[in-house]
């Protein structure tokens, strides 16, 4: 085995036998092929296997099918044996595990290995070994979480508050070196909220130029955690990126005001940026609660001229709602005016037509649209004939497509106890882990 094959098939699910296939090979019985591959370099494989065997108390066993990966110095092994060797009460061997990653130099064995440190009582520790990184993103905020429960929360916001540079803020990623003053006022924040700080913490969010990641924002989630519903509702008045409001709707939701989350999401989808997305928002709580009629009426009048997404939320709305005559209606009407749908829009009605039990019907058209053959209207197809139990078929659709689609059709091969013949699919890759540049890198933006 190489790490470095290794960790290229693993990230890109490629050459391997990914997580769903083997779990579905566990489903089916196929337990005694899932420890086979575990042996011959599957890691998806060894990871499971390694798992049933420890849930079995056959813990010996299970550190022998990581073994041979874990002698590649391979990252990924490391920290699965750790985890597990922790979940096992073997915490100090986790921990020596780690820490041989830590000497070699791995750049992520650090996190993880302060991590571990601190969740056995050893935080003080850990915050030492991570003070001097205090300008890497990733172990600042390692930092702060270590230093929940010691004595260095001072120590940690003091660091913080040094990169907080007085009325400047980065407008481009590589403003400044070293940690963002965003992501330092975020971090000092969440150790001022830990205090009971609350004022302050909110306060130091309002500085920032942006408090969103990921869909989420922390101050409305801050303002959340402590029932100020009334700020929470000011700030949801101003935030434009709707995020405020969402956060201020799923609360209310908790709290049982239907009604209030409604008008939260009305006004958003008048005043925010992201109006597609809060209309989706306020069409998921009406389902929610029963009242789908007004769901799909508010989608279909959001679906006229939009785009495509939208149109997939309102016919995924049909279905649930028992109506897919509906959504086949809105959608010929907008084939009426487009002309023929391209199969990105096509393929939204074969659904329909299968829970209208039209389901050959919807097989003779996608085969008969201009793009029926194309790979990329292959797995819809298959999955219309394997819902309709003609899975051979499926697979036959699938087979000349097979370098596009192969988790796909290994995955019917695995239902048709065809294991041979699916892992062959999946192992079939040509593609190779890109050779490390010999070009030194520039530490100069842009990267």
């Amino acid at each position: 085995m190489d790490a470095t094959d290794l960790d290229h098939r693993v990230r890109t699910r490629s050459g391997c036998i990914p997580p769903h296939p083997v779990s579905r090979l566990l489903e089916l019985g196929h337990a005694e092929a899932v420890g086979y591959w575990a042996g011959r370099g599957e890691w998806f494989c060894a990871r499971e296997r390694a798992r049933l065997l420890g849930e079995q108390g056959l813990r010996a066993e299970a550190l022998e099918i990581l073994a041979p990966y874990l002698a590649t110095g391979w990252w990924t092994a490391t920290r699965t044996t750790a985890k597990l060797l922790e979940s096992w009460g073997r915490a100090d061997e986790a921990i020596a595990l780690t820490l041989s990653r830590v000497k070699a130099g791995h750049p992520s064995a650090l996190e993880s290995y302060a991590r571990l440190l601190a969740r056995h009582g050893r935080g003080d520790e850990a915050f030492t070994l991570l003070r001097p990184h205090i300008d890497d993103r990733i172990l600042a905020t390692a930092l702060v979480d270590v230093a929940a429960g010691t004595r260095h929360d001072e120590e940690a916001a003091a660091l913080l508050a040094a990169r907080i540079p007085d009325g400047h803020r980065c407008d481009t990623p590589w403003c400044c070196r070293g940690l963002a003053p965003d992501t330092a006022i975020g971090l000092l924040a969440v150790i001022r909220e830990r205090q009971g700080r609350v004022d302050e913490a909110a306060a130091l969010l309002r500085t920032r130029n942006g408090t969103s990641v990921n869909g989420r924002d922390q101050l409305a989630d801050l303002l959340a955690r402590h029932d100020r519903t009334g700020e929470l509702r000011a700030y949801a008045a101003t935030e434009v990126l709707g995020h405020a409001a969402q956060c201020l709707a799923e609360l209310l939701e908790e709290r049982g005001d239907v009604e209030g989350a409604i008008t939260v999401y009305e006004r958003a989808c008048g005043s925010s940026v992201s109006r597609g997305t809060m209309t989706v928002q306020l069409a998921r709580l009406l389902a929610r609660h029963g009242r789908e009629d007004e769901a799909i009426e508010l989608m279909r009048d959001a679906a006229g001229g939009a785009d495509d997404w939208i149109l997939h939320v309102l016919c995924a709305l049909c279905a649930d709602a028992g109506r897919p005559e509906d959504g086949l209606a809105f959608l010929d009407a907008i084939e009426e005016r487009r002309g023929e749908e391209e199969w990105d829009l096509f393929w939204i009605r074969l659904p329909l037509l299968a829970a209208c039990d039209r389901v050959d019907e919807a097989i003779e058209r996608a085969r008969a649209h201009p793009e029926g053959g194309t790979s990329y209207a292959a797995p819809h197809i298959a999955e219309l004939l394997a819902g309709a139990g003609r899975t051979e078929e499926a697979v036959e659709v699938l087979r000349p497509h097979a370098s596009a689609n192969r988790h796909e059709l290994a995955g019917y091969l695995i239902d048709l106890g065809r294991v041979e013949e699916a892992v062959t699919v999946l192992r079939r890759d040509e593609s190779r882990p890109p050779r490390p540049s010999t070009t030194a890198r520039s530490a100069e933006p842009p990267f």
